[in-house]
Order: C-alpha cells, then sequence, then structure tokens
C-alpha cells in the first residue's frame, strides 16, 4: 500500500510538471512578437510599431517610422530603423538604451501595428488591383501578380515596373509570358517597397469587311495575318484573300496602308480590310 500511494504521488508531480509546460507553451505562443512572425520583414516608411522594453513600461511607445527612416524615441532621441528587419530593429534601441546607460541590459521587443512602408502597388488588368505589403524578402514580380490575383482575362503579357534603386528612378518593360516561354527568369526581378507593377491590356488587332466574324481579337504572341484572319473566320464567299489591306500606324503617327502576305506578323493596333472579290 505504500508503495502505490508513492507511485500516485509521482503520478501527481508529473502531472503537475506536464500542466506548467503546457501553460509556458500557451503563453509563449500568444506572445508570440511581430520579429516571429514576420522574421524578414523590412521596416519602412509610414509604418507604425510598438516598442516595449522589459520591466520599463515608461519605454512603452508607439511610433511611426518618418521618411527618412528614423524614429523618435524617449531617452535616446532619433533612431535610424529604416530598412531594417524587427530583429535588427530592437538590437539597435536596445545598444542605444544601454550606450547611453539609460539601462544596463534593456531587453527591447518591437510589434509591428500597421504596415505602410513596405507596399507595392499592383495596377491595370489584374484579378485584385490594389496595395500590398512585403511581409518577406525577395518577392519577385510573378510573386506579386500571383499576390494581385493573377492577371484578368483582359490583361495581356507586358508588365511595367516603376520604382527606384539606390535613389535612382526604375522603369522596367517585363514580359511575364516570355519569362517562362522563353526561358528569361532573370526578367523576374525582386521588387521593393514603393514600387508600381502596371499590367497592360491584352494587346488587340482588328479585322472587318467581307469576313465571317468581324470585330476585334487578341494578337497572340507570333501571330500572322493569316492566323488572324482564321481567328475572323476567314472571307466570306463574296471575299478575298487576295485583296487584303492592312492599316498600320507609323512611328510618326500616320496611317500608312500596305498589301501584307499571308506570314506576315501582326502588331498590336492593325486594321486588317477584307475586300470583295471582283469576280
Amino acid at each position: 500500500m505504500k508503495h502505490g500511494r508513492n507511485g500516485g504521488g509521482l503520478l501527481r508531480i508529473a502531472h503537475l510538471c506536464f500542466g506548467l509546460l503546457l501553460a509556458v507553451a500557451a503563453v509563449s505562443g500568444n506572445g508570440a512578437s511581430a520579429q516571429e512572425r514576420l522574421p524578414e520583414y523590412q521596416l519602412g516608411a509610414g509604418d507604425t510599431i510598438r516598442i516595449f522594453v522589459f520591466q520599463n513600461p515608461d519605454l512603452t511607445v508607439e511610433t511611426r517610422v518618418t521618411e527618412n527612416g528614423s524614429i523618435s524615441y524617449p531617452l535616446v532621441g532619433s533612431v535610424r530603423i529604416g530598412g531594417m528587419t524587427i530583429p535588427a530593429a530592437e538590437l539597435v534601441i536596445a545598444k542605444a538604451l544601454k550606450d547611453g546607460n539609460f539601462i544596463r541590459q534593456p531587453q527591447v521587443n518591437i510589434s509591428l501595428l500597421q504596415n505602410r512602408g513596405n507596399q507595392v502597388s499592383v495596377l491595370g488588368a489584374v484579378n485584385k488591383a490594389g496595395r500590398f505589403p512585403l511581409e518577406t524578402v525577395n518577392i519577385r514580380v510573378s510573386e506579386m501578380l500571383a499576390i494581385a490575383g493573377g492577371i484578368a482575362p483582359t490583361g495581356g503579357d507586358i508588365v511595367i515596373l516603376t520604382g527606384a534603386r539606390n535613389g535612382k528612378p526604375l522603369r522596367k518593360v517585363i514580359d511575364v509570358a516570355g519569362m517562362f516561354l522563353d526561358g528569361k527568369l532573370e526578367e523576374d526581378i525582386v521588387v521593393a517597397g514603393g514600387d508600381v507593377i502596371y499590367v497592360s491590356s491584352q494587346p488587340l488587332f482588328y479585322i472587318y469587311g467581307q469576313v465571317q466574324r468581324p470585330g476585334s481579337y487578341r494578337v497572340e504572341r507570333g501571330m500572322t495575318v493569316r492566323q488572324a484572319l482564321a481567328q475572323g473566320g476567314g472571307p466570306t464567299l463574296r471575299g478575298t484573300e487576295r485583296g487584303l489591306r492592312a492599316f498600320r500606324r507609323s512611328a510618326g503617327g500616320q496611317i500608312e496602308s500596305s498589301n501584307p502576305e499571308p506570314g506576315d506578323r501582326v502588331l498590336p493596333n492593325d486594321v486588317l480590310y477584307v475586300q470583295e472579290s471582283l469576280f
């Protein structure tokens, strides 16, 4: 009986220890800091953060990262944290407090309250246009398009990215389909906060006259005049390919007319006219 009582006591102690471990785990999970959720997020202008210093409630503040990437913090004044990850910013503030002999061993925790700085705008022919946060580093153009719901059915293959790199303006025209079809993956560049991605509308050509289905159609990659004519259903019984005319705007803005060959390429905004047969 004595042995049984000792065994029961040990079992209760084991249960108690296990319960304490679960409680600690729960507290740790609920108190997960922003840097644990966003380990690679880089703070940028416009971000709102909360700074907490362990056992120093007077130093708990909410502040906004200014345009030059700095914040104003009690005791230490201006601290530059723009472009830093959250853990790196915590170390910078802790060092400033320690170097100023304000706190011997400061434990600093930063929570991201509002993400305004590292955002990319995706506009144009996408399924969900808007501003999207960069929650990790090394996000590429194709990934941002996916975040925006992908290119809409009315969208084309060409994407224009504008922004700045190293203080200099950046403008890059990217053929999204070509990146994958032609193996030009180097075109899928990494985006940065403040970038704007614009997806242009799909390129169209127009066909009218003696054709089965006159109207406007998408210019497919490498499309020829013969393929464009097939898109329109081909000539009617009264039409003829021999009288096909093409109208295209020149570099100078003038409309030029030509008699294209069936294998000639079709360009965006080309207008094809199928004439009536004389016989």
